[in-house]
């Protein structure tokens, strides 16, 4: 066994004193708080919990920077700025892609981040049908090469949108029948490591067929993987679902499929009450997205309404347009502020900083945390 031994220790129960974190085969095996350092321990100054990044596209960290201009009819929106990244998704291949997710990987680790879900649509080359085993490869050993600990979570993308039978040019790299993503996840599954695992899920309900979100529903069911989904981004899609399907994105979502704990929904900003009820209720993981979300013009989900009946919340850094642990629930809670005018909208009595950290960063029940998923914040030194 080793030991990281902190002078101070953000743990579920608040902040502890010489705080001894005992480590074994890669998991925590036990803290010990008011404690002394055996040799060998690893002796640090103030210890937290590493964040868990729920929601991440690695390839569009290189689209940073280069959409913040004017378009000539000053239009620029959501819409405006996917056809951007539609053009970028076209020229990413396996290399490029794990070089991109490599470093983003990398920052993500060095900035708070000791485990990411990456939501990836680029199942094959450029220029190819098929999915490539070689995209899936290259996240892979992005991960392994910057330590961090990766959720691959393949997604369906079958459509352009709600009414369309296939894809648009754009999107045709990312398309795939029911049956060969399903395969293909499969597949994946298969390379399962102690640091490597695999969720599932649907780009978004525009676009998929209920008959293959019920599919790959059913699949992460009978698997015990989570499930994700993008929904409610844009006040469009709302518009869009309710004319296609007579319901608002998760309010269908209620009616017709078993939203549980599995289920993580990304986004879900525009959302009425009793839509926010019934997600509360289900045990359902919001993942908020703070810097893409404000970057994108998205708008604001209703946190704190949430929160108070009960509501589970990831973060997730999305675009990558920014990677900071700490800014992303910076920015979460100023945005309450903004939206409520008022401060301190997400405090406990215990305060704001903490326990926000711990919303953010608490898991499942059962769910065992690795040696990783601590983060020195200062002072860390080796004993010697």
């Amino acid at each position: 066994m080793t030991g990281i031994f902190a002078k101070k220790a953000l743990t579920a129960d608040g902040w502890a004193e010489n705080v001894r974190i005992v480590c074994a085969d890669r998991q925590i095996a036990g803290i010990e708080a008011d404690s002394r350092p055996d040799a060998g321990d690893i002796e640090a100054g103030i210890v937290i919990p590493g964040l868990g990044n729920a929601h991440s596209h690695a390839f569009q960290r290189v689209l940073a920077g280069y959409t913040e201009h004017r378009g000539p009819r000053d239009r620029d929106n959501f819409w405006s700025w996917r056809r951007r990244m539609y053009a970028l998704a076209g020229r990413v291949d396996a290399a490029a892609l794990r070089a991109i997710a490599t470093q983003l990987y990398t920052e993500m680790v060095a900035t708070g981040y000791t485990a990411v879900a990456e939501f990836h649509y680029l199942h094959s080359e450029p220029g190819q049908s098929e999915p490539s085993a070689a995209m899936f490869a290259a996240l892979a050993d992005a991960a392994r090469d910057s330590g961090i600990r990766l959720t691959y979570v393949p997604v369906l993308y079958e459509r352009g949108g709600f009414g369309q039978s296939g894809p648009t040019e754009a999107q045709r790299r990312f398309a795939l029948t029911a049956e060969a993503f399903i395969d293909h996840y499969r597949t994946a599954k298969q390379s399962e490591h102690d640091m490597l695992r695999t969720g599932i899920g649907v780009h978004s309900l525009r676009a998929v067929t209920p008959a293959s979100l019920a599919m790959v529903a059913e699949t992460s069911a009978a698997d015990g993987v989570p499930m994700h989904i993008h929904v409610a981004e844009q006040q469009k899609e709302v518009e869009d679902c309710l004319d296609a399907l007579g319901a608002r994105p998760v309010e269908w979502l209620l009616n017709n499929v078993d939203l549980n704990e599995q289920w993580c929904l990304v986004h879900a900003t525009h959302i009425d009450d009793d839509e926010l009820d019934g997600l509360a209720q289900s045990g359902a993981v919001v993942c908020l997205c703070p810097s893409t979300e404000a970057n994108l013009g998205d708008g604001l989900f209703p946190l704190q309404a949430f929160l108070e009946r009960g509501g589970r919340i990831a973060i997730g850094s999305d675009s990558n347009v920014r990677l900071d642990a700490v800014e992303e629930l910076r920015l979460l809670e100023y945005g309450q502020r903004l939206r409520h005018r008022r401060r301190a909208c997400l405090a406990t009595t215990e305060g704001l900083g903490a326990p926000l950290w711990l919303r953010a960063v608490r898991r499942t029940a059962g769910a065992a945390p690795t040696a990783n998923d601590t983060r020195a914040a200062r002072g860390r030194k080796e004993r010697s």
